[in-house]
């Protein structure tokens, strides 16, 4: 299991935190959880209600349309990302590869963390108004 540290440590590595500071990230680490998959295993399917921002530690994952491979993510790659921001049906489904290590934070528990940290809410604000 990862510490609050390594979670840290691997939330800078993704885009979507770049403008964040570190402490601000150890709160966030604190409403981040790990999961772990083995090869084969949907995460969620083309349709399903946006509940999660998913961010890849280890292992990989395809995403595909309408049974059509969109992408293969890998390590550092994030996907779910607009989960955190719209209640549209996710538009892909994400299997795992092989096994994988995630880190998964809930759409609900981010509301509430950003309620309570404006500093991280214009920081990922900033980062996506950039791509």
């Amino acid at each position: 299991m990862l510490t609050t540290v390594e979670k840290v440590i691997h939330l800078q590595d993704f885009d979507i935190f770049a403008n964040t500071s570190t402490e601000d990230l150890a709160f966030l680490a604190a409403i981040t959880d790990e999961v772990k998959l083995d090869e084969g295993q949907v995460i969620f399917k083309e349709g399903d209600f946006p509940d999660a921002l998913y961010m890849i530690i280890e292992g990989k994952i395809r995403l595909t349309r309408d049974n059509e491979e969109v992408m293969v993510a890998g390590s550092n790659d994030s996907f779910g990302t607009w989960a955190l921001f719209d209640d549209e049906p996710r538009v892909a489904t994400a299997t795992t590869l092989d096994e994988c290590l995630l880190l998964r934070i809930d759409k609900e528990e981010f509301f509430d963390f950003l309620a309570d940290n404006a500093n991280i809410t214009q920081s990922i604000i900033k980062t996506l108004v950039k791509r």
